[in-house]
């Protein structure tokens, strides 16, 4: 098995800005998460101020539709912040050395045979946010993308579906490893 991977941790400055202190590459994700957070910190700091200060020089406040409307922008922005914050703490337990290099798991694309259809189709395991059916992105906590993970090129899994139960042969599986992270960026 070999060595833990060292932690990551990752400190959010009171300006938003994001420290990663050791361990090694962050996943793609949690880069994304962060630009989100960056964006959303200059919003909070930078435009909504200004709305603010723009609504209240219409007069009486209470009254003034503007300033409510910049308010309630700015208690979503923080809200939306917090959730964030806590979802990327939570991710930083990851990173790329944790992540298996022969076997399906975060960021593997997989080839799939619907053993009973004769049907191919090929996702992407990734995480919640990140879900995107349409383009083949499904979820590792989804009930396929449960199935998939820590299986190899030549399992078969098993997947309980409404339609019933699926059998499904793996056929060729690339991991994050071999796809490269500028490619999730």
């Amino acid at each position: 098995m070999g060595e833990p991977a060292p932690a990551v941790f990752v400190r959010l400055t009171p300006n938003g800005s994001h420290v990663e202190e050791g361990g090694d590459m962050e996943l793609p994700v949690v880069k994304r998460l962060k630009r989100d957070l960056d964006a959303l910190y200059h919003e909070l700091k930078v435009r909504i101020p200004k709305d603010l200060q723009e609504a209240a020089a219409h007069g009486d406040l209470s009254e003034n539709a503007e300033y409510e409307a910049a308010r309630a922008r700015q208690d979503f922005v923080r809200a939306r912040i917090a959730q964030l914050e806590e979802r990327v703490r939570q991710l930083a337990l990851y990173n790329l050395s944790s992540i298996p290099e022969a076997m399906v798991a975060y960021g593997s694309r997989v080839k799939l045979e619907d053993i009973q259809e004769g049907e191919i189709m090929e996702y992407q395991i990734v995480f919640p946010e990140e879900v995107d059916p349409a383009a083949g992105y499904i979820s590792l906590h989804s009930p396929l993308g449960q199935a998939l993970l820590h299986k190899e090129v030549g399992d078969e899994v098993e997947v309980v579906t409404p339609q019933g139960k699926r059998l499904y042969l793996i056929i060729s599986l690339l991991t994050l490893h071999d796809l490269g992270t500028e490619e999730h960026s």
